[in-house]
């Protein structure tokens, strides 16, 4: 038998760009950072869960199959035998209707005080009931929020570039907490094919290089 081994952190970056991305890997938690990230990445190369595709990362089929979700343009999946994912911290999946997580997450009404039984008749572990809870939490709370166009890390990043001194890729990454991969390709996707902007850039001796959207 084959396992697929995830950390926690793998999965919830796998499981945030499927529900928030399409698939496309720009998100981590607030506490993996630098070098944590790139062996977050690494890990997932390896075990070919993840693809590139320009200057981005994508969930691979694999790792819709590692978190028990149905492949794109695919009906829900049923896992071979031969392949169980083992999660180190469950996390259910919005995005399909079948998988165990998503089964876990069905039995447990998390706004119910008497979960604790509900847990204990079908033998939950308590901790893996608070994490379900507590992960739909968030997943309200951020349906709720409203998100426009003038408050999206996108717009975030066009005001910087049309500074006066404009920005660095550095300084893009802290603002909207993207790696620079995925700077520099909503640069040269979202920005210069499907907006139209023109972005220019120089670099001082022995400074950084700047980048600026041109009038």
């Amino acid at each position: 038998m084959t396992t697929i081994q995830l950390t926690a952190t793998q999965t919830l970056v796998l499981q945030h760009a499927l529900d928030h991305n399409n698939g496309r890997i720009d998100w981590f938690p607030e506490s993996v950072k630098g070098g944590a990230r790139k062996k977050v990445l690494d890990g997932l190369i390896n075990r070919a869960l993840i693809t590139p595709s320009g200057n981005d990362w994508m969930v691979a089929a694999e790792g819709y199959d590692a978190l028990g979700c149905a492949r794109p343009g695919a009906g829900a999946i049923t896992p071979e035998p031969q392949i169980v994912a083992t999660v180190i911290e469950l996390t259910p999946c919005e995005s399909a209707t079948t998988g165990a997580s998503q089964v876990l997450a069905d039995e447990i009404d998390c706004q119910d005080p008497s979960n604790q039984e509900i847990a204990a008749s079908n033998d939950i572990d308590p901790e893996i009931e608070a994490a379900v809870c507590a992960i739909e939490d968030a997943a309200r709370a951020q349906a709720k929020a409203p998100r426009t166009r003038e408050n999206s890390k996108q717009a975030t990043v066009i005001s910087m570039l049309k500074r006066t001194e404009g920005a660095t890729i550095a300084q893009i990454c802290e603002a909207t907490s993207w790696q620079a991969h995925t700077v520099r390709g909503t640069f040269a996707g979202a920005f210069k094919k499907k907006l139209g902007m023109t972005i220019t850039s120089d670099k001082a001796q022995g400074g950084v290089r700047t980048y600026r959207a041109a009038a």
